[in-house]
């Protein structure tokens, strides 16, 4: 199998589960190897099993913020690239201190139109700033790990 024909492996996490969901779905119908999950932590167990090629997370959640998560999951797995959306104003604070310790991530608006995700991705995908991925995931469920 060729680099070029392997699926990218996206982890959508969002506190809230429609939203979380829907996105996977979405992103499932166009090809992509999406598993969602509606609570951080459960994100982390996961990429230490299986890790992602892109994190696509909600930055205001409980537990842990989208902007920890990253950084998180980015010295867990290195080569994972990460695309935030949020809907909070209270989101640029955040920002400043994950810049501020040398983590320069996009947040997207919230809510996001999924044509919009979906050209962000191949425009990520097609500049070659995340790598493809041939891994399998786990099968998942509703309880805050994964869903199908």
């Amino acid at each position: 199998m060729t680099q070029s024909s392997k699926r990218l492996r996206i982890f959508v996490v969002d506190d809230e589960f429609i939203i979380a969901s829907s996105l996977g779905l979405i992103l499932r119908s166009k090809g992509y190897d999406a598993v969602s999950f509606s609570g951080p932590v459960d994100v982390l167990e996961a990429a230490r099993a299986t890790p992602p090629d892109l994190l696509i997370s909600d930055v205001i959640m409980p537990q842990i913020s989208g902007i920890e998560l990253a950084i998180r999951i980015q010295k867990e797995c290195p080569n994972c690239k990460v695309l935030l959306f949020s809907g909070q104003a209270a989101t640029v604070g955040l920002l400043a201190e994950a810049r501020a310790a040398g983590h320069d991530f996009e947040i997207l608006a919230k809510p996001v139109h999924p044509t919009d995700l979906l050209a962000k991705i191949r425009e990520t995908k097609e500049s070659g700033a995340v790598p493809a991925s041939s891994r399998a995931g786990a099968a998942p469920d509703p309880a805050g790990r994964p869903l199908t």
